[in-house]
């Protein structure tokens, strides 16, 4: 069975995705829900359980060790992508805190990596202690470290044959590894029913200094840790997002499925992007240490603050769209839940977590994120290079912009000889060179909607017409599409165009219709067939503004100014040769002009607030530990954003298929620039509602006051949910 999008993986190439789907099916056949309410009605984890072996001959211990110690040498991204499936079980006993253990030594490096081959081939269990607030303190001595205190919530710690720890020495965190037996462990009771935990002590231990992971930093640990146990986590969000939304679909009330309720239906849908935004999170930090990048640790430190909350919120709302039954002991929802909550508990509270990404963004220590390109892109680049340099040596502008969309440089994806006909990767290099070189490409605005409907449908006069004139910014455009009985709903618009001599008559009524006061010509859609079913009988037509019979009102909008506009039509005369494709098929029109083959750079637009916003806004500022807090929250997800646009870009580059995350990052995208927005002006106190000597607000007020709309146009939050939950998550779809 074809898997759901939801269902592929953090993986993006090919073997990744195969690698997921193969783990899946083991998964599938070795922890059965027989065989996981064994365990939990059993309430003890066996060291060995029954599946052990399949883990072992499937080779999944060592997917990450490097071969040289008997791994397979995958790198933490596989890994990775395995332990998203295996979170979809909620995998019993020892097998995560063993492969985190795994990964921490070799992290390190040094005499412990010969611990790695008992690990890898399964003979010998491990577990991490968390770091907790305070570890215990070591002292140093001739003989390596002595080490006394405890230990507490150590998963799987009970049956652990080593255990590396956490400790202070001289006020940095050092970590080591030591034999269960030479310990005190207490099995402890722990949240998460299908994995032990215990409370382990030292009394005077002296680690000899060949134990000691000299070569693994306090943040390294902490990175690895946030990739492994949030893979884990975010296969948790997924088997959360798969139960609540195919519950959805055949629990029936009032003689409808629950997913027809937009309740249901949106609570679903942001709990699958949830799951999108951890696995960017946990895939970024992955490949970033994989690639030995700098910034490998702000990624880990990103993953630790965002996935943990998405586990806990996600198993939660799965609990509450099961209603009743999700809150009974025989529903494996709380299984889930307690596994996300154990979890967490291990990676520390959010305060501090939150605090690690702030203090490393305000000290300028943020990731700053590149598309790793193949190599065939540079023979392209310096093509690409040449071309642009030639045109910025124009020194006239109006020729430098007619160059431009006579090269086809403005929408470099369009067919010849609008564009440059360019693939991907092409786009992806063009957009690299056109910001680096400094050149300024026209925005087009609604202009890449009408170019795409006329070089899609337009006959061969409309094209010569409107085609170059356009790209070179000669004509601006409006959109005529939405009214105010219509609104996102495009298929119920009631403006009519009758036919006539020649051509056609309209009359009727658009609304929000951006930069219409300007616009030469618009867009324009209109019911030519009233019999016809809803989304028939609809005509695109092309709308000289200046026409006798159109009046533009203008909407003072809250932040003062007049983008949008109300425009009227009264028995306006467009001519035959205006219509775009055939007459009562605009619908297809319409739609086949918004898809288009263009790579997604990025989902957020520079108008609105953003992380350099924020960042300007700490500087010279006494924060406290709240807003230091708050401002990591907000950059963790600012960053999970970035991530998922570069997994786009990949993804396309690679020729799969990126389904509704594109949508989901613009939702994301708008809602973040509003909560940066919103954080900035109350931080501001008095000076960010009223004017005060010495203090410039203003562009606070503006960003805040403007970014209302970013989540109303193009689709409001409400309606973007509705198609994520449809398409995404394949929630039934109201036929009203």
């Amino acid at each position: 069975m074809a898997r759901q999008n939801y269902e592929l993986g953090l993986g993006i190439i090919e073997e990744h995705v195969d690698l997921a789907a193969a783990v899946a099916d083991l998964a599938e056949s070795a922890f059965s829900a027989d065989a996981i309410r064994t365990i939990v009605d059993a309430k003890a984890t066996e060291k060995f359980p029954p599946f052990w072996k399949s883990l072992v001959d499937y080779d999944l211990l060592g997917l990450h060790v490097s071969e040289v110690h008997g791994g397979a040498g995958g790198g933490l991204t596989t890994l990775a992508v395995a332990l998203e499936a295996l979170g979809r079980h909620a995998v019993p006993g020892a097998f995560v805190p063993t492969v985190l253990a795994s990964a921490l030594i070799e992290a390190a490096g040094g005499a412990p990596t010969s611990l790695l081959p008992g690990l890898v081939d399964g003979t010998t269990t491990a577990a991490v202690a968390p770091e907790g607030v305070t570890p215990p303190t070591a002292t140093v001595s001739a003989d390596g470290l002595t080490v006394s205190g405890s230990w507490d919530g150590v998963a799987a710690g009970d049956i652990a044959d080593l255990l590396v720890l956490p400790v202070a020495v001289d006020g940095d965190i050092r970590w080591v590894v030591v034999p269960a037996d030479e310990l005190d462990v207490t099995k402890q009771d722990s949240v998460d029913v299908l994995r032990g935990a215990a409370r382990v002590t030292a009394t005077g231990l002296v680690v000899a200094a060949d134990r000691v992971l000299d070569g693994l930093t306090a943040d390294r640990a902490r990175s690895i840790a946030a990739v492994v146990i949030g893979a884990e986590l975010t296969g948790v969000i997924a088997w959360s997002v798969a139960a609540a939304s195919e519950y959805a679909k055949i629990r029936v009330q009032f003689g409808r499925p629950i997913g027809l309720f937009q309740g249901i239906k949106h609570k679903c849908a942001w709990m699958g992007i949830a799951l999108e935004q951890a696995r960017a999170a946990v895939w970024d930090a992955a490949t970033a240490i994989d690639k030995g990048d700098q910034t490998a640790d702000f990624a880990g430190k990103v993953a630790a603050a965002l996935v943990p909350e998405l586990a806990v919120k996600v198993t939660q709302d799965c609990i509450q769209a099961h209603g009743g039954i999700g809150f009974t002991w025989e529903h494996d929802a709380h299984l889930y839940y307690r596994r996300a909550l154990a979890t967490r508990a291990t990676l520390g509270s959010q305060e501090v977590r939150a605090l690690r990404v702030a203090d490393d963004f305000i000290a300028g220590r943020a990731r700053a994120l590149e598309i790793e390109l193949p190599a065939e892109a540079e023979a392209i680049r310096a093509q690409v290079r040449a071309e642009l340099d030639a045109i910025r040596a124009i020194a006239d502008e109006d020729e430098r912009l007619a160059a431009l969309g006579d090269g086809g440089w403005v929408l470099p994806y369009f067919p010849r000889p609008y564009g440059r006909a360019a693939g991907p990767l092409e786009q992806v290099v063009i957009a690299q060179e056109i910001k680096a070189a400094g050149v300024q490409v026209p925005n087009l605005l609604m202009g890449i909607w009408a170019l795409a409907s006329i070089v899609g449908y337009g006959s061969d006069e409309l094209k010569e017409e409107f085609g170059l004139p356009t790209l070179r910014g000669d004509i601006m455009w409006c959109q005529l599409f939405s009214e105010p009985g219509s609104g996102s709903d495009l298929a119920s618009l009631q403006t009519k165009a009758t036919r006539v001599e020649g051509g056609w008559r309209i009359n009727g009524q658009k609304i929000w219709t951006s930069m219409a006061q300007f616009a030469d010509w618009g867009i324009l859609i209109a019911r030519s067939n009233p019999t016809a079913p809803k989304h028939e009988g609809i005509t695109y037509f092309l709308l000289d503004m200046t026409k006798e019979g159109v009046d533009v009102r203008p909407l003072r909008e809250m932040t003062g100014s007049a983008l949008f506009n109300e425009v009227f039509f009264d028995d306006v005369f467009i001519e035959d040769r205006y219509v775009v494709g055939q007459v009562d098929d605009g619908w297809k029109v319409t739609r086949t002009a918004l898809a288009s083959e263009r790579v997604a750079l990025s989902g957020k637009m520079e108008a609105y607030a953003n992380d350099r916003d924020l960042l300007r806004f700490t500087r010279g500022r006494e924060l406290s530990a709240v807003s230091r807090a708050k401002i990591g929250e907000l950059v963790a997800e600012s960053q999970a954003i970035d991530v998922m646009s570069n997994r786009i870009v990949l993804k396309q580059l690679l020729g799969a298929d990126s389904g509704t995350t594109a949508s989901v990052n613009k939702l994301l995208a708008m809602s973040i620039s509003q909560k940066i927005a919103e954080f900035i002006t109350a931080g501001l106190d008095v000076a960010g509602a009223f004017s005060v000597p010495g203090e410039r607000t203003d562009h606070a007020l503006e960003q805040l006051l403007g970014g209302r709309a970013t989540t109303i146009y193009g689709g409001t939050t409400e309606v973007q949910l509705n198609l994520i939950g449809e398409r995404m998550l394949g929630l039934p779809r109201d036929a009203q």
